[in-house]
């Protein structure tokens, strides 16, 4: 590889659906110098490796600018904040889905009950009519179609230039030529319509569809440009775990400085109660820290001089002293911003199924089109008057385009993710695009983080074991007493424990604690102690055989001991006990044919325990936040497709890496930002639910793709005329638009059935 080589990550403007990474990619690497390129649509980011000796962003922009589309290239600076582009967020708000898809969506319902309306009309007798004069009904369909087009249409439009240009359809480029195609014939008529008379054109208007067609995909573009618009926000939210100040000590004075301006190797100051603002070595002082936003242990780790620290972490009690290792986008934090990022924008999306088909469909029709035209206009002028050859020819040629426009193709998709999305909320399963759905239904394997998704998340008394002279009511009444008076977040857990015995405590004098050892008191002048073994060692203790490597403490549980002068007491233990659900949510995991993984920064001992009682089928333990991101890797590399459970910001790169992500919402703001699905109190029953939800809106989707490309199979054919030679049977524009809103109708009608479909 060239020492010249760089890789950087730009934003890319123009985007609108499968077939862009396509074209972008292969223009990128086209580019002399360009080694890789990986396109992401739904962070609309390039990942791009080239020689900077042979080109530049300013270069490759200049290629892609032609095609439609837009380079950003990096800001260069250096702050705690630089993986968050500003002007990527800056597009997603200008988003012309993001700014019409809501009101063109009630717009396009409207005049879809107007049509079906008017087709009943026509179809039955007994309907009665649209009680609005035939005039001011064709008005009002004009000028709701020419609104709809004047505020979202330019998209499509220059869908249809960048086909002319590049060759290459997508879903917007069937839209802006059928869309465009009904208006254009529909407005002649309307204007025009002697000339139209005169020209034996039928006078048929399509504005009607115009508007749904346009305002239904408008939509289905507005649901997925909110989840784009989550990207930066995600990264912007990790970023903001780190303090934004430190007290730093420079010639012995402490001075109040941001973050942006301390260096390597100066000394901060961290109080109990406050974020560690750098990561760093202890140089002075002992405490308890809360790391669990960063590698997801629930219990609080006691540090000492010598001990690393992680900016962003919980100081709980004792003051510090720590010296700075790392600054900037060096630190824990920026580095797994910038694995997170990494991973958004090397992402592949899947291939839409419609963008595929509309490859090859709109070639064919403009084809099919042109080729009808020509023929009626040469061939049948042999055997019929030319007028009427040439009126033959245009119902032909609109009648093609028309039936052809993407209307039932179009919805196939959008609608049936429009209800599952809503359906999803409803079951508690928040999704945030329909590229997650698709995703979802193939997953193999469930990789689930342990702590706060399997587990609770928090530390409870699992066991009390008194000695043989105690009772389990005096143990946990001392030990809960002793506790009553300190801040160290397993004092709580004895307090809660105690409170829901209803165990009265005993009064304690002279309490004090010692850090990261334990608790003292004397309780009716007599001296308590409670604490790890090293602090009943120093008070000349013995343990007694029962209470030494228990199976317990090879459990994974924090061992407290109690003791009296020289007696031993009895041990409370404490640990993160699992979810009542979560055997139960393996289960349908297992019975969907899905193996379960944990995943875990925890021990093995006490990840095995917890995955024994889950009935997890395969545990990777001792992990840290980047490793749990190359194991994710591997996993879909051996399973083809794979899907991660987290909550805490230690899943984050993870869940970005899989091809779902999946947050427990009683996580952290960053898992919950960066994954494409959120499952609402943190109820793991709901993942085997999403799970479902997916395999059946993707059965539905397939079945709307088949009818919506069925009805253009048969129906243009039949616009071409081919059955008029033979039998004098052609289809009339009014019958074509009558197949399209036919399809329109059952494209809905099937995705609606996913409100009533079981899916627990």
């Amino acid at each position: 590889m060239s020492s010249n080589n760089t890789t950087l990550t730009l934003s890319v403007q123009g985007m609108h659906c499968a077939s862009c990474v396509s074209v972008i990619t292969r223009a990128l690497t086209k580019i002399p110098g360009v080694s890789e390129c990986s396109v992401n649509i739904a962070t609309e980011k390039a990942h791009v490796t080239f020689d900077a000796s042979q080109t530049s962003p300013t270069q490759m922009n200049a290629v892609l600018h032609p095609l439609g589309y837009t380079l950003t290239e990096p800001t260069e600076h250096h702050t705690q904040h630089e993986n968050v582009p500003q002007d990527h967020t800056n597009h997603m708000n200008h988003d012309e889905s993001h700014v019409h898809g809501p009101h063109l969506m009630i717009v396009a319902l409207f005049t879809f009950a107007l049509m079906l309306w008017d087709i009943a009309t026509q179809s039955f007798q007994k309907v009665p009519p649209i009680p609005l004069p035939p005039s001011v009904f064709m008005m009002l369909m004009f000028v709701l179609a020419t609104y709809t087009l004047v505020t979202s249409g330019s998209q499509f439009f220059s869908a249809v230039l960048r086909f002319i240009k590049t060759g290459k359809a997508n879903m917007d480029t069937l839209v802006g030529i059928g869309a465009g195609t009904a208006y254009l014939y529909s407005l002649f008529v309307y204007i025009f319509p002697s000339m139209a008379f005169r020209l034996q054109l039928p006078f048929i208007l399509y504005f009607d569809v115009v508007t749904v067609v346009v305002g239904f995909i408008v939509y289905g573009k507005h649901l997925e440009s909110r989840s784009k618009r989550k990207t930066g926000e995600a990264l912007q939210q990790l970023m903001e775990l780190q303090a934004k100040t430190a007290l730093v000590l420079r010639d012995k004075q402490e001075i109040e400085l941001p973050v942006e301006e301390v260096r390597i190797g100066d000394l901060l100051i961290v109080k109990p109660g406050t974020k560690i603002p750098l990561d760093g070595l202890i140089v002075q002082g002992a405490s308890s820290v809360d790391e669990s936003l960063v590698t997801g242990e629930s219990m609080p780790i006691d540090k000492k001089k010598g001990d690393g620290v992680i900016g962003g972490t919980l100081n709980q009690q004792g003051a510090l002293v720590v010296q700075t290792t790392k600054i900037g986008k060096d630190t824990m934090l920026a580095h797994i911003a910038q694995l997170v990022e990494h991973a958004q924008t090397t992402k592949a999306p899947i291939e839409r199924l419609a963008d595929a088909i509309s490859s090859v469909f709109v070639p064919v029709v403009l084809v099919i089109a042109f080729i009808t035209l020509l023929a009626w206009l040469t061939i049948a002028p042999q055997f019929i008057p030319v007028q009427q050859a040439i009126a033959l020819a245009l119902t032909c040629f609109v009648g093609i385009l028309v039936i052809a426009c993407p209307c039932a193709l179009g919805l196939a998709t959008p609608t049936a993710v429009i209800v599952a999305v809503g359906r999803g909320a409803k079951q508690g399963i928040l999704i945030k695009d329909a590229e997650s759905l698709e995703k979802l239904h193939k997953t193999r394997v469930v990789v689930m983080d342990k702590t706060g998704t399997l587990t609770n998340g928090k530390p409870v008394v699992t066991d009390v074991v008194p000695s043989q002279k105690y009772t389990y009511s005096t143990v946990l009444s001392f030990a809960a007493a002793l506790e009553k008076n300190s801040e160290h977040p397993l004092a709580h857990a004895v307090m809660q424990k105690a409170q829901t015995e209803n165990i009265n405590l005993h009064h304690v004098e002279k309490f004090i604690a010692v850090q990261g050892k334990g608790v003292a008191g004397k309780v009716g002048g007599k001296n308590y102690i409670l604490g790890n073994q090293r602090f009943l060692e120093e008070k000349n203790i013995v343990l007694p055989p029962e209470a030494r490597d228990t199976v317990h403490t090879k459990q994974g549980k924090t061992p407290l001991y109690l003791a009296s002068e020289k007696s031993y007491m009895g041990a409370l233990y404490l640990a993160d006990t699992l979810k009542e659900n979560a055997q139960h949510a393996v289960k349908r995991l297992h019975k969907l044919g899905i193996k379960v993984v944990m995943l875990t920064g925890d021990l093995l001992e006490p990840a095995q325990y917890i995955a024994a009682q889950a009935g997890i089928d395969q545990v990777i333990a001792h992990v840290l936040p980047h490793e749990k991101a190359q194991h994710v890797e591997e996993l879909k590399k051996q399973f083809h497709q794979a899907t991660m459970v987290g909550d805490g910001v230690n899943d984050a790169p993870a869940l970005a890496t899989a091809d779902v992500g999946i947050a427990m919402s009683t996580g952290t703001d960053i898992a919950i930002s960066t994954a494409n699905m959120t499952l609402l109190k943190g109820d793991l029953e709901k993942l085997a639910d999403a799970i479902v939800l997916s395999k059946k809106t993707m059965r539905i989707i397939r079945q709307n793709l088949f009818w919506a490309f069925f009805y253009n199979v048969v129906g243009i054919p039949l616009a071409a005329g081919i059955l008029y030679p033979f039998f004098g049977i052609l289809l009339n524009p009014i019958f074509a638009g009558l197949a399209m809103a036919l399809s329109s109708v059952s494209v809905v009608s099937n995705s609606l059935r996913l409100r009533a479909l079981k899916i627990q």
